[in-house]
């Protein structure tokens, strides 16, 4: 199954396309196995694949690490503003938001124009975002360009990032995943320090300037990911329309826009593969859960520490030691848990993680000492690197890699909902208790209890299945009833699959007498 998802990926970039047409012709008289293997000369597990790697670990510490680091200026911004914690918890909360909501835009760029330039588009995207960011003069100004420009740079960065990345990987696709996954470890501990240092020389608006001119170095990460194979231009839309009936006048003018829409949803948007396949049903639903809270105590931890009289450089100090603790574990995680005894079991160790991840935020209610954060931040970081490292994984297991391109859209549609409402919700707790503390209780519960969900439902799944494997009629379904036949007894009946394979001149035996 690993050679269908570069074949599948290409359809959604565009970087590589149609190698059947290209090569089909010139590789028709050549041996059967260059056929059923078409994708070894696109991906060449090396090479320049390595340094596609590299420019892709950036890409994401600068991306998806981002929005956690807005809390070092957290204070600086109420006080700025006048601001409360519900409205400052806005501006990362939207960035967080629509970095995962522009998944299904990003893939029709990405579609339209291939990685590299939608690579480079994000940067200066989010490059701007944040220039413009330094010159606000109300909160509101930094939903917009704090939160939906610079977010939505994010998203037309790192995503097109991976998707080149499975293009130049197959065979070491599973290592190549766990070192780009360090990128938003590297960004934890490294834009803290950087954060820190811009804040106490120039201020806030004087870093959001400079971080602006920090993320302009995805344009340069973006220039390096060349497509494996040069792009053609597309056919398939443009015989389509030539094809097809062309709409006549404004309504069929719309009738086609809605068209295409849909189709374009159908492709990037796995509806039906909600509806019809419970386990994606279920691991969406409960990432939706886990999302609520999972994201809210990096958001909340350096105000939590500094509000309690510690220095913001070790408060920042938190963030980087939890920035280090996923750069070293990882890709040992990642290699461990790709062994094929872990095969069929991912879910659970996923789901036993979250909760220990969900667990761990109730450490915070102890003390704000920094032994004592010390404590929960390596805690937490420990399972918040089984948690990224199989994600993407245990969604691998659940639905078939044909449809895999298409799944990613959904989930980040619903998970961007919570992502959303979960800061925004912590900061209305902390201003009507003015307690941090009430904050990481929440996302206790929340998280635990999503790692529950999860965990009994594919268990239940799981026991259905081996049910039906096995035989045993399922709870509610009537059983077969015993059938006894006497030696006089004459029947006929229509052959299995099962039968044809026993005896295979049975069928034979129908075709003649009749």
């Amino acid at each position: 199954m690993a050679p269908q998802q570069p074949s599948s990926m290409e359809q959604q970039s565009g970087e590589l396309c149609e190698p059947e047409s290209e090569e089909g012709p010139k590789q028709g008289p050549g041996p059967p196995s260059d056929q059923v293997h078409p994708v070894a000369h696109d991906a060449p597990d090396g090479g320049w694949g390595w340094v596609v790697l590299v420019a892709t670990i950036l890409v994401l510490a600068l991306t998806l690490a981002f929005p956690s680091c807005i809390g070092i200026f957290y204070l600086d911004l109420q006080e700025e503003f006048q601001a409360s914690n519900s409205e400052t918890s806005w501006v990362p909360s939207i960035m967080t938001s629509v970095l995962h909501a522009g998944g299904p835009l990003c893939s029709v760029l990405v579609e339209r124009f291939g990685c590299r330039a939608t690579v480079m588009f994000g940067g200066v995207l989010s490059g701007f975002g944040m220039a413009v960011s330094s010159f606000s003069h109300s909160i509101a100004d930094l939903y917009i360009t704090t939160g939906v420009i610079t977010g939505l740079g994010f998203c037309f960065s790192f995503q097109p990032a991976v998707t080149i990345l499975g293009h130049y990987f197959v065979r070491r696709r599973p290592f190549a995943n766990a070192m780009s996954s360090t990128g938003t470890a590297l960004g934890l501990s490294t834009l803290p320090f950087l954060g820190d240092y811009l804040q106490s020389t120039l201020g806030w608006r004087g870093s959001f300037l400079v971080l602006g001119a920090v993320l302009l170095n995805c344009c340069v990460c973006g220039a390096v990911m060349r497509p494996v194979r040069p792009r053609k231009p597309r056919k398939s839309k443009v015989e389509a329309i030539s094809n097809g009936p062309i709409p006549e006048g404004a309504k069929g003018c719309m009738l086609g826009i809605f068209q295409r829409l849909a189709s374009s949803l159908r492709k990037h948007m796995a509806f039906d593969l909600f509806c019809s396949n419970p386990r994606f049903r279920v691991f969406s639903l409960g990432i939706t859960w886990m999302m609520l809270g999972f994201v809210v105590p990096l958001i909340y931890l350096v105000p939590y520490a500094t509000a309690h009289k510690m220095d913001p450089s070790r408060a920042a100090l938190l963030l980087s030691i939890l920035g280090f603790v996923n750069i070293f574990v990882r890709p040992p995680v990642g290699l461990l848990f790709s062994l094929s005894w872990f095969k069929g079991r991912h879910i659970y160790v996923f789901s036993a993680a979250l909760l220990l991840n969900g667990l761990s935020n109730s450490i915070c209610c102890i003390s704000a000492s920094f032994s004592v954060l010390l404590m929960y931040v390596l805690t937490y970081g420990l399972s918040m690197s089984v948690v990224g490292s199989l994600m993407f994984t245990v969604l691998m297991d659940t639905v078939e890699m044909s449809r895999f391109p298409s799944a990613p859209g959904l989930l980040s549609i619903m998970e961007s909902v919570t992502l959303l409402i979960g800061p925004p919700l912590a900061g209305i707790l902390v201003d009507r208790t003015d307690q941090y503390t009430y904050v990481f209780v929440a996302c206790s519960i929340t998280v635990a209890l999503s790692a529950v969900f999860l965990m009994v439902s594919f268990y239940w799944l799981d026991s259905r299945d081996a049910a039906q494997k096995n035989g045993t009629p399922a709870s509610g379904s009537p059983a077969k009833p015993a059938v006894s036949l006497t030696k006089d007894c004459q029947y006929s009946s229509v052959p299995t699959d099962g039968d044809k394979t026993n005896n295979p001149s049975s069928e034979a035996e129908k075709i003649t007498d009749a």
